[in-house]
């Protein structure tokens, strides 16, 4: 079926609505209930805790070092291929994840299901893109990430119960059936334009190799000094040779292409830092309300879930408001609010006890929530549309790697002090935060 020029017809744009989002939602619930088992794993396997989060690492690292390739080969396989290839491999990988007896084929099944993931992960921002009429893109948007929010917070509940009840395998073939039913609805979904230029293999392993070894850096620098070092000298000489290799190209790869336009570039960073601002937070926040504020660990997962429905909650208003008014005040006042919550969660100490800090983290998730829908309305309007997949990529990449820019920045603040670790956790996220509102006044000021 041939898909309109401004979205999809009803009711046809509500069944590819339901695919895209159980999809999400399949992409999104193995990241989220796997953390939980680790302990098991470990055990049941016989390997240290040490060895055992690369079930975690193998899995993230392969997302974004495919991300960008994949958003390349989407342009020319389409929309529909490529969701069913995604399915079709997180199947097959969830089985072979839950019949793994052994570590290495573990880790292999895991690089396989960061495969599968990544298929569906390059997929989102082109599809919103397509499905949904301009006029309602910023609702879209937000949908999604009440969808990506609900299953992020719910996921370590569902896999703590389903831990308690059977073994962690059965972690892995929750999705199988998910999947199964992605698969019988993909025909509802639109496929985009593709193009037939020639696939750019030489883009593609640098760009691999840059994400890879840029976030491995990151992640071990603090640990191993001069590995991380290196991995980082490395990947930012691909991203050199990269860059200059792409320059010039209609549609590269890598798509300096959208970011030579402002809206897009300007998207790009402060969608970075701000993802970088979230994790930092959550990987700090933890550390900081057990051993400063001497929290329980009750009281910190009521406090972080308290973020998380902020979020959800500003979702659907900052959605509606971006389809009707200009999104460089939204994200303004989103990230700064955001920023504020953090800023408030060091200096408010122990006067008043929790209450306080409940407000504070419904008030720094409500700003997250207020700024990511239309910043995202922003980076995928400023693609031409024909380039709504590789602007889709380009989101997904950003978000993965702030995020794991963020994780290593507070893992460096933790490594450098066991009494004021966590306190300088915080400040590093705060400071990525600020950046965050920075980029968005100067956009505002534009």
């Amino acid at each position: 079926m041939t898909q309109p020029a401004d979205g999809l017809p009803l009711p046809r744009r509500h069944w590819a609505m339901a695919v895209m989002y159980l999809g999400m939602i399949v992409a999104v619930l193995d990241g989220s209930m796997t953390s939980v088992a680790l302990p098991t794993i470990a055990h049941d396997l016989g390997i240290s805790s040490g060895r055992v989060v690369w079930v975690t690492v193998a899995y993230s690292l392969t997302i974004v070092m495919t991300l960008l390739p994949l958003t390349a080969a989407l342009e020319r396989v389409g929309y529909q291929n490529m969701f069913r290839g995604g399915m079709v491999i997180c199947i097959a990988a969830g089985v072979a994840c839950a019949l793994s007896s052994t570590f290495p084929t573990l880790i292999a099944s895991r690089v396989a299901l960061g495969i599968g993931t990544s298929m569906l992960m390059c997929l989102v921002g082109g599809l919103l893109r397509n499905i949904f009429p301009t006029r309602m893109l910023g609702m879209g948007i937000s949908l999604n990430a009440v969808v990506v929010g609900s299953v992020a917070v719910l996921g370590p509940v569902i896999g703590a119960f389903i831990l308690q009840a059977v073994s962690w395998r059965w972690l892995f073939i929750l999705q199988v059936p998910l999947s199964a039913v992605c698969l019988l609805g993909a025909h509802y979904l639109p496929d985009g334009t593709r193009v037939r230029r020639p696939f750019d293999w030489w883009a593609c392993l640098l760009s691999m190799a840059m994400f890879g070894l840029v976030v491995l850096g990151m992640d071990i620098v603090a640990s191993m000094f001069w590995v991380g070092l290196a991995c980082l000298a490395v990947g930012a000489l691909a991203a050199v040779v990269l860059l200059r290799w792409s320059r010039g190209q209609a549609a590269p790869l890598v798509p300096v292409d959208l970011l030579a336009v402002p809206s897009v570039a300007f998207a790009v960073a402060a969608s970075a830092l701000s993802f970088a601002t979230l994790t930092g937070a959550f990987v700090a926040m933890p550390f900081y309300f057990l051993e400063v504020r001497q929290y329980t660990y009750g009281q910190v997962g009521v406090l972080m879930g308290l973020w998380a429905l902020g979020t959800m909650s500003m979702a659907p208003l900052a959605g509606y408001l971006s389809d009707r008014h200009g999104v460089e005040l939204l994200c303004a006042v989103g990230g700064g609010t955001m920023t504020l919550g953090l800023i408030l969660a060091i200096v408010v100490g122990d006067n008043g006890g929790l209450w306080p800090y409940a407000f504070i983290m419904l008030l720094g998730g409500a700003g997250f929530g207020f700024f990511q829908t239309p910043n995202n309305r922003a980076l995928l309007i400023g693609a031409p549309r024909q380039r709504s997949g590789a602007a889709g990529g380009l989101q997904a990449v950003t978000r993965v790697f702030g995020q794991s820019f963020g994780m290593a920045l507070v893992g460096i603040a933790l490594s450098l002090s066991d009494s004021n670790g966590p306190e300088w956790g915080m400040a590093a996220a705060i400071c990525c935060g600020a950046g965050a509102l920075t980029v968005n006044l100067v956009r505002l000021r534009r």
